[in-house]
């Protein structure tokens, strides 16, 4: 992980990963969002979705590991971050979190990082901006 005096203007990072039911249901328990659109296939059928759609947070989540273990990596502290979900992510897709940096401010160790989550086939599940502090 580097360093905050190492890091600059346009280093990215990502992680992918594969969204499961076991996942999506995990995750429902942790945050006790139990909306059916999410659990139950009968009722998300019915939806303009036509399939179960995993927690938008979820994706927002593969953000904050890339932050926190990546780049800017150890010793990160979220300060802020935007959330534009943009396609739904469903069962069985895998899905990807990039961060770029944007900007520094030198005097605060503070970081402004766009941020995306791909789907699989390229398109964009969820933009945004975070703002984040280097405590190293």
């Amino acid at each position: 992980m580097p360093a905050y005096a190492d890091i600059k203007v346009g280093d990215a990072a990502e992680k992918g990963m594969l969204v499961t039911d076991e996942l999506v249901r995990n995750f429902a328990a942790l945050s006790g969002d139990f909306n059916p659109v999410h659990l139950d296939q009968n009722y998300a059928s019915a939806t303009v979705f036509g399939h179960r759609v995993a927690h938008g947070v979820i994706s927002a989540a593969l953000i904050s590991t890339v932050l926190g273990t990546c780049l800017p990596g150890e010793g990160t502290i979220y300060l802020s971050q935007t959330l534009n979900f943009r396609k739904p992510v469903f069962i069985d897709e895998h899905i990807t979190a990039k961060v770029e940096v944007m900007d520094k401010n030198n005097r605060s160790k503070k970081i402004r990082l766009v941020t995306t989550v791909y789907k699989a086939d390229g398109q964009i599940a969820l933009s945004g901006e975070a703002w984040v502090m280097c405590t190293r």
